[in-house]
């Protein structure tokens, strides 16, 4: 049986909390398992963090192609700037650089719209900027969201990010129907690792991202350090799998990556693993193109017991899921799960770095090899050990009664590890397409609708007294805690994240939203979720947790059909009508409440370094040195590491 009790891994006198700006704090987290790691071990670690952190400018430059050039004008001037370095106007372009590189360029790193420095124009000028970077930081004509959410306009040409240039949306679709092979049962992520553009005869055409194509200097860095790791690797099967994620950077090819993240399926035994690549297509508007992303990390054995009870009772919960028995899988694969440690973050998951991650995403490898889940530990703990270095919280303010807040405080962190470990373990996995369905069928609401299926596998199964059998949740009444907050927090908290007026368009925020709105309106005969107001604030209050969860099942069942099907109408209907737009009032209400807690309501994190340590000019060890300054290791990273 599993354990449900909760690691502490708090370190004393350690500060994790070490900057705030904007709407923005820094948070610094530990490696508790680093000491008990071999030499080898370390070695490993080291070359393929070094190789993530190669990676760095090829995120970057997706994001936006002005990206580059702005931060090292802003590296140029933080670092040799001789003139005052104080005052209002300053400080406002410390705080805007502070933001660019925490959001990797001028994009909101959540929100996706641009942002600007509070600084003048001619105060930019006066530090060094040249005109061609000035018009690209206070144009705000051009590149106004990273992804665009417009419905009524061209969503490719409207885009800021680097992934297309000269199409439109209805060329680069034509383009990937003319290539892609019908009722493939492996097709390849078409466009997955290429930018899509017209040559000079005005035909549309790919450009790779590869070695000898774009971002040629930065992966020459990446299979440098790959092939590194590849000589010290724990065992032939990582060994093999960093092979072919080397020809893979080297040809482009993708049939060469599937094979690649086959093969790291398989490694289920080792200690460190990875991720090194264009992965998630959250960012591209058509749900193709992987941003780039590089993920270093050691499994937590004891803390793992937990995904491994999940993971060996896969089939059990998809037999059991509330989904048409047509879209269940017969037979569940390779579903491995861990708890981990994270070493390096960077790319796509740097600062702002997700808390669980399921990979890979093509269906078909899910299908028949299965997939990796992982719940990141140390990062969690880390924004839990954070928060509670701040005097005020969330939960004082927005929890209804005191029996919701006791509740919170008892189960709240743990039930919501445990939801991540069923979202990233089971749910992503979970399901199947009906034969002919295409998994890009679902368009530009594709990340929406896969995130709610994924919450919604795990909101239905965190009250499910097979997890109190299992020893993963300590009793019936745990799963609660977990019910209330995503309510509370999907309904309304969470719209303090998005400036008045402005709509919901982040992928994870709509799918919460989705999901709480819904039930709110699906459930109010019966009175499931209520709105409450008490000395003028408003609440969303639980009021009947077993007929809550039956709406999530329900609505889960819904989602998968749409998935399974291709149902691109129905999804479409579904995110628009309950996930775009946010009520004005509630909208003002809850960014005023949560100005009054002057709280950060985004959390991103740096990294600490992997240092070696020489004797005689041999390295006999490495060692971890944890940083405390964010622009230092902005600046750090932008002098060692700049390919572009």
């Amino acid at each position: 049986m599993a354990s449900c009790t909760v690691k502490n891994d708090k370190v004393e006198n350690f500060r994790y909390l070490i900057d705030e700006f904007a709407d923005i704090k820094v948070i610094r987290y530990t490696v508790p398992g680093w000491d008990k790691l071999s030499l080898r071990q370390k070695e490993y670690a080291y070359h393929l963090s070094e190789a993530a952190k190669w990676g760095r400018d090829i995120a970057w430059d997706q994001n936006c192609s002005g990206n580059i050039a702005l931060r090292h004008t802003l590296e140029d001037i933080l670092e040799n700037y001789k003139g005052e370095r104080s005052g209002e106007q300053w400080d406002a372009f410390v705080v805007y650089a502070k933001r660019v590189f925490f959001a990797n360029g001028v994009h909101h790193h959540y929100a996706e719209d641009k942002f600007f420095p509070e600084c003048s124009r001619e105060y930019f000028r006066s530090l060094g900027a040249s005109e061609e970077v000035l018009d690209y930081v206070y144009d705000t004509e051009k590149w106004q969201q990273r992804r665009s959410t417009a419905t009524d306009r061209d969503i490719v040409a409207l885009s800021a990010v680097n992934f297309y240039e000269g199409v439109t949306r209805e060329e680069v679709e034509e383009y990937y129907k003319s290539i892609e092979v019908k009722g493939d049962p492996h097709p390849v992520s078409y466009g997955l690792n290429t930018k899509v553009v017209k040559n000079a005869e005005g035909k549309v055409i790919e450009l790779p991202w590869k070695l000898g194509g774009i971002y040629d200097a930065a992966i020459s860095h990446i299979i440098e350090h790959l092939e590194a790791a590849a000589e010290v690797a724990e065992s032939e099967s990582q060994k093999k799998a960093l092979g072919l994620l080397v020809e893979y950077y080297r040809t482009g090819d993708l049939r060469k990556w599937d094979e690649y993240n086959i093969e790291w399926v398989k490694d289920t035994e080792g200690t460190i693993d990875y991720i090194n690549g264009f992965i998630e297509d959250y960012n591209d508007p058509l749900g193709r193109k992987g941003a780039w992303e590089g993920h270093v990390n050691i499994k937590d054995v004891e803390a793992s017991e937990r995904t491994v009870a999940l993971s060996s009772n896969a089939q059990w919960f998809e037999d059991h899921s509330p989904v048409d028995p047509r879209f269940r899988k017969p037979e569940v694969k390779g579903v491995s799960a861990k708890v981990i440690d994270a070493v390096c973050l960077m790319g796509d998951a740097y600062p702002s770095t997700p808390i669980g991650i399921n990979l890979p995403n093509a269906d078909w490898i899910r299908k028949e090899y299965g997939s990796k889940s992982v719940t990141i530990s140390n990062i969690t703990h880390a924004y839990t050990y954070a928060a509670q270095e701040s005097p005020r919280n969330l939960l004082d303010e927005f929890a209804y009664s005191e029996e919701e807040k006791e509740l919170e405080k008892k189960y709240g962190a743990y039930s919501n590890e445990v939801h991540t470990d069923l979202h990233e373990c089971l749910g992503h996995g979970s399901g199947q397409l009906l034969p002919g369905v295409s998994s890009t069928a679902m368009g530009e609401y594709s990340s929406t609708l896969e995130e709610a299926r994924a919450d919604l596998f795990g909101l239905y199964y965190c009250a499910d007294p097979k997890l109190v059998e299992l020893g993963i949740m300590p009793d019936l009444e745990a799963y609660k805690a977990q019910y209330s907050s995503y309510i509370r927090n999907g309904i309304f908290v969470q719209f303090n994240r998005v400036e008045l007026g402005r709509p919901n368009t982040e992928a994870h925020m709509q799918n919460r939203k989705l999901i709480a709105q819904w039930c709110y309106e699906k459930g109010a005969a019966d009175n499931v979720i209520e709105k409450k107001v008490r000395d003028g604030k408003t609440y969303f209050v639980v009021n009947d947790y077993e007929k809550l969860r039956g709406l999530f099942g329900e609505l889960l069942a819904e989602i998968q059909r749409i998935k399974s099907e291709g149902d691109y109408e129905a999804g479409k209907a579904l995110v628009e009508t309950y996930a775009v737009n946010i009520d004005p009032v509630l909208h003002k209400e809850v960014l005023e409440r949560y100005a009054a807690l002057e709280l950060k309501p985004y959390g991103g994190f740096i990294n600490p370094e992997i240092v070696p340590v020489k004797r005689g000019g041999k390295v006999v060890d490495y060692r971890i040195e944890y940083c405390d300054d964010f622009l230092k290791q902005q600046l750090d990273y932008g002098k060692r590491y700049r390919a572009l």
